[in-house]
């Protein structure tokens, strides 16, 4: 299995919202990703669903600079690509 085709696996979660976007942003971010920041995302796929979402619907903030930073950017670009704003 591709490191892509496992990622995308790895998106697929047990609610609709963490689907939406871990998803988006494996297709609309992680490509043009460096590698720090490929590795962060890795590293929150490997969260609990119950952990996960609430820094993806901005509920609670990572601990980690790093992972606040992603989480931000995965956020943005949800909002962006539904025209929601921040």
């Amino acid at each position: 299995m591709s490191e892509l085709a496992r990622l995308k696996w790895q998106c697929r979660r047990g609610t609709l919202e963490l689907d939406l976007f871990l998803s988006r942003y494996l297709e609309t971010g992680y490509a043009s990703a460096n590698e720090e920041e490929r590795a962060e995302f890795v590293q929150l796929l490997e969260l609990e669903d119950t952990e996960l979402l609430p820094f993806l619907m901005g509920e609670r903030v990572p601990s980690s600079k790093k992972q606040a930073s992603l989480v931000s950017k995965i956020r943005s670009s949800v909002a962006a690509s539904s025209g929601l704003h921040k």
